[in-house]
């Protein structure tokens, strides 16, 4: 892997739950790791929902970073990518033929964004 193309910085956002003072549950997205990566593969696509009969822009690109422990656990369900200040789902990851050398991503940007935590 050529380290001269990470050039960029990201940081993954794990979902946990809170618990505050009287016991109520709340969800909340926690910065869980930050670091270089590539990104390549940006499309734009238009999709049109079916219900609003709105067409949205939406975006796509892959996430390239350098393999270690604690990169190696993030999955789809929990976590997903904060880049320039965009929210990006994570729609599938790569292990590279597990050779421990990286991980890409697959992400679709986010078009509603419901936490008012930020």
């Amino acid at each position: 892997m050529n380290i001269g193309l990470l050039n960029e910085r990201v940081c993954f956002q794990k979902n946990t739950v809170v618990v505050d003072d009287i016991g109520n549950h709340s969800h909340e997205w926690a910065d869980f790791y930050e670091c270089a990566c590539t990104i390549g593969g940006e499309s734009l696509k238009k999709m049109e929902q079916d219900e609003e009969a709105v067409t949205l822009d939406v975006s796509e690109m892959t996430v390239t970073i350098r393999y270690c422990l604690i990169a190696s656990v993030i999955n789809t369900k929990e976590f997903r990518v904060r880049f320039h200040d965009d929210i990006y789902n994570i729609i599938a990851v790569d292990h590279m033929n597990f050779k421990k050398q990286a991980l890409k991503f697959r992400c679709r940007k986010e078009t509603y964004d419901n936490d008012t935590t930020e």
